[in-house]
């Protein structure tokens, strides 16, 4: 298919694979590619998994180029990112994009001399504020130099909900060229199976304290339904979780393949995600789709996505959690009608309109004159609403 008038024909995207970022990138650049735009996906960090690289080089059209430079969240990465952004604009010049899509912060402040969409998938000022309930300490200044620099730079940022919208103003001043787009999931890939058994499942990082994992862990020993969560055990830089201490309640699934996943999903009754901070949530997203019912952490990102389709708890209040869980085990006709509800939500977060939102951002930009820096034209820019 021939990209629309007004489309970009090629695509630098960033990217990396330690969490959502490298579905989210996946997700979006095989909905772009069946509108006929390539993507060339620049991925730092932590290289990714054989089976991640693999879904990657399925996409038709797509150009996988590995850089294994700290990402700007990690510890003392400076020389990394100025050596990430010298392989970034070399990467430029030999593909020639018509837009860079940064799915980060710091690299939109190099003179790439076309136009540049920043994501905020999350951010450290944000995710410290709502795990340790105060704020950043001031070691994070350079990051968050860095963060505003970027957000200042690009020539529009995206976030995935209203609430990330907001923490970024909040932690780092205004952002007139913000726009809202939901993240989506193919519908078609994630499938409720008829035989649910009585199963709770999470997915997260276990050392990423906003996932809250351990809230599930304290509470699960108390239910009669067996917990599952699957995700990462080690953080990036090689530390296990709470100081090497794992779950004790909980049985690890480890990091799963798609469609292992998709069968856990399918079969478990409850997804439960007590979370102190999730600007989006794939994995909430996947597991409606799946036809679970949704336990989620009182947090407004969750609430505005999710709000009468999910049950919410606070994320410290283990009793809560615990009580809920309980409930939904208890209440099969209401567990039923939480699942359809959570499904039918789900629905409306598809890949489709994700890539038409980011194609209508891309035009934008495009058709804008070159003259005035692009991220300068207009503070009223819509929300997807």
């Amino acid at each position: 298919m021939v990209p629309a008038s007004g489309s970009p024909r090629r695509v630098l995207m960033t990217a990396d694979a330690v969490g959502g970022v490298w579905d989210y990138a996946l997700e979006l650049a095989g909905g772009l590619a069946r509108r006929g735009v390539r993507v060339t996906l620049a991925a730092m960090g932590p290289a990714p998994s054989p089976a991640q690289r693999a879904r990657a080089i399925a996409i038709p059209g797509l150009g996988l180029h590995l850089g294994e430079f700290k990402l700007e969240w990690m510890e003392r990465p400076e020389d990394d990112l100025a050596a990430a952004g010298e392989w970034l604009l070399d990467l430029a010049e030999r593909v020639a994009p018509d837009l860079v899509h940064l799915n980060g912060y710091a690299h939109a402040a190099l003179p790439w001399e076309r136009p540049v969409v920043a994501v905020a998938h999350s951010c450290v000022l944000s995710w410290w504020q709502a795990v340790h309930g105060c704020p950043a300490p001031a070691d994070w200044r350079p990051y968050a130099d860095r963060v505003a620099a970027g957000l200042a730079a690009a020539d529009r940022v995206v976030a995935p909900t209203r609430a990330m919208l907001d923490a970024l103003e909040t932690h780092y001043g205004p952002v007139p060229h913000g726009r809202v787009i939901w993240n989506g999931r193919d519908g078609g890939t994630w499938h409720p199976r008829p035989d649910r058994e009585p199963t709770v499942i999470s997915v997260g990082r276990i050392w990423d304290e906003a996932k809250n994992i351990r809230a599930l862990d304290r509470v699960a020993a108390e239910l009669d339904w067996p917990v599952v969560v699957a995700g990462s055990r080690r953080h990036p830089d090689g530390r296990s979780p709470g100081g090497g201490a794992m779950p004790a309640n909980l049985r690890l699934l480890g990091h799963l393949r798609p469609d292992e996943l998709a069968d856990w999903y399918g079969r478990a009754a409850v997804f439960a995600l007590p979370a102190r901070y999730e600007p989006f949530g794939l994995s909430i997203l996947e597991a409606a789709l799946s036809g679970c019912a949704l336990v989620l952490g009182d947090v407004p990102s969750l609430r505005e996505l999710w709000t009468g389709a999910a049950v919410f708890v606070p994320p410290d209040d283990p009793a809560a959690l615990a009580r809920e869980l309980r409930r939904m085990a208890a209440d099969p006709p209401r567990l039923r009608a939480l699942a359809t509800a959570a499904r039918q939500r789900a629905r409306s977060y598809g890949t489709e309109r994700m890539v038409a939102r980011y194609l209508d951002v891309y035009a934008d930009l495009l058709d804008a004159p070159r003259s005035i820096p692009l991220h300068r034209e207009s503070a009223a820019v819509p929300l997807e609403r």
